[in-house]
């Protein structure tokens, strides 16, 4: 009797965390990737722009990559391709918007290769390798979002992707349910389901109802309207167009990203904005305030974004008035609270109306709540479970709810990034796992920052930096000029001369039982002058800067 293939599922990203999401699906020697996503980085991660996650193991396997496989366009899920592309070349395959931006997310990286692209709908089966993949409709806070079913000739697997149930849309088109249930009566293996919301009860709102929330706070606002949101959230920044229409007020766009996605769903019609409405943010001063909405970026407190320029009064075309209405339409970042209750502190003190989620209903999350995720769950039936797309405690609420509707805990695995399942004649198994982790951006650095220079940064941010510079004689060793010590941001050299001057002591009484040790080799000396001179500091200060050395021949 032939063996069955094994199908192997390995997550590279996204699991115990928010963001980052990746999925390698591996059966008889082909690979499909499901979403490249990014996260932004931590708090301790001094000076990171961007976390991606680790594709070592994809780039050592990359003669099987057949594809890479898009749920939706939320950075989260496609920020990571351009970092990707440049480790190897793969189709692309998502739908038109998902496509749309990822071609203008890759206009700013000129050294990637064009790769191909295939555009999929809703309801469209097509092959990848060895699978075949399915497009679903669902609802989120951006178009074009789906799930995803994958066949291979023994199972099916069922994606959730990033999803909500929404029963009156934005654009109209419903989650498709029906297709969920008819997959579950075909008989799905796995299923892997987003835990966002894991922990929330009840049903995620409408859309819809945010739109008439707007519609509230246009009528009776007297001056400008200033809306910050995610850019990625089209049928929001729709409905912002929608109430303005309706009071006749011209809009103005602020923010790069949030031009660039515009500006695409404008091209692919997935926005819909009147030639006469739209004008440009340097023009917004020609019109009464009362005839002004202005779409920004800047929801998440972000120092660099149109919004938080605004708030500290160095945005180039736009002061912040007593009378304006500012509307913050999204939810906190987890990590990003501080950020943005900094902001609206400084936007309230210009005597501003600010209004936010926790005052009225201007923002509705895209991620489905628990009675959502049972709903998915009852219609799919899956024969095994893995909770994706969220920290421990989402995927556990998510393990504990699927036990609740009747699934064996055994049934269910809880993953970490790099842990390896296999399915194999029906059975799911936990094997070894690959090599994961994260990969940080840095400028136009890919990895180059590790822990050594992270630690390093974190020392100099808390106690800063001491260089000790000495002059040695090219032919004796001997001391011929120093030490000099240069202080930056640890003392201001000037107002501590006495603990500069006893430091410059240590360093000399350090160095000259080098010279009676027979000292001679620089790396020895460099090495005893900062350790006499890093304990003497703590002595006096119980601070520990970084300690610098350096050794000129004169």
């Amino acid at each position: 009797m032939k063996k069955e293939k094994k199908l192997k599922i390995i997550p590279l990203g996204g699991m115990n965390e928010i963001g980052k999401n990746m999925t390698v699906f591996e059966y008889d020697n082909d690979i499909v990737i499901v979403d490249t996503g990014l996260k932004f980085p931590e708090d301790n991660m001094l000076g990171i722009d961007l976390v991606i996650p680790d594709i070592s193991y994809l780039e050592k396997n990359k003669e099987k990559i057949k594809g890479i496989v898009f749920t939706h366009a939320h950075e989260d899920h496609i920020g990571a391709i351009p970092y990707v592309l440049k480790k190897f070349s793969a189709p692309l395959y998502g739908t038109k918007f998902v496509l749309g931006l990822i071609t203008n997310k890759l206009k700013e990286h000129k050294d990637i290769a064009k790769p191909k692209f295939i555009n999929k709908n809703p309801g469209e089966k097509f092959k990848v390798g060895k699978f075949e993949i399915e497009f679903i409709h669902v609802s989120h806070s951006i178009p074009d979002a789906v799930a995803i079913a994958i066949r291979t000739p023994n199972d099916l697997i069922v994606h959730t992707g990033d999803f909500k149930i929404d029963y009156t849309p934005i654009d109209g088109k419903v989650i498709d349910l029906p297709r969920f249930a008819e997959l579950g009566r075909e008989g799905v293996t796995l299923l892997l389901g987003e835990s966002t919301n894991a922990e929330r009860e009840g049903h995620t709102m409408s859309e819809s109802t945010v739109g008439e929330t707007f519609e509230q706070i246009f009528r009776h606002s007297k001056g400008r309207i200033i809306v910050a949101s995610f850019s990625s959230n089209v049928h929001r920044i729709q409905q912002i167009i929608n109430a303005a229409v309706l009071e006749d007020r011209k809009v103005a766009i602020s923010g790069r990203s949030m031009l660039n996605v515009t500006g695409v769903a404008l091209e692919l019609g997935y926005l819909k904005l009147p030639k006469e409405t739209i004008i440009e943010v340097t023009d917004i001063d020609r019109y009464p305030d009362n005839e002004i909405v202005l779409i920004t970026t800047g929801s998440q407190g972000e120092p660099m974004s149109a919004l938080s320029r605004m708030a500290n009064k160095d945005h180039r075309f736009v002061q912040i008035r007593g009378n304006d209405t500012i509307v913050l339409s999204s939810s906190p970042i987890p990590g990003n609270e501080k950020s943005i209750k900094n902001v609206i502190n400084k936007l309230l003190v210009t005597g501003a109306n600010v209004i936010y989620e926790s005052l009225a209903d201007v923002h509705v999350s895209g991620h489905a709540c628990r009675e959502e995720l049972k709903l998915i769950h009852t219609l799919v039936k899956p024969k095994y479970f893995i909770p994706i797309h969220g920290e421990y405690s989402h995927l556990k609420h998510h393990h504990d709810l699927a036990v609740s509707l009747g699934m064996n805990s055994n049934d269910i695995f809880i993953l970490e990034n790099g842990d390896v399942v296999e399915i194999t004649d029906g059975n799911l198994t936990k094997e070894k796992k690959v090599s994961s982790g994260i990969v940080l951006i840095d400028g136009l650095g890919i990895g180059d920052v590790g822990n050594i220079v992270l630690r390093d940064r974190k020392i100099l941010s808390e106690d800063g930096l001491i260089i000790v510079i000495i002059a040695l004689d090219k032919e004796t060793g001997n001391l011929k000029s120093g030490p000099d010590i240069i202080s930056r941001g640890f003392v201001y050299v000037r107002e501590s001369e006495q603990l500069v001057s006893s430091s410059k002591e240590v360093v000399m009484k350090s160095f000259e039982k080098c010279q009676e040790k027979n000292i001679r080799e620089w790396s020895n000396i460099k090495n005893a002058l900062r350790v006499s001179l890093r304990d003497y500091i703590y002595s006096q200060t119980k601070r520990n800067p970084m300690i610098l050395p350096i050794i000129v021949e004169a």
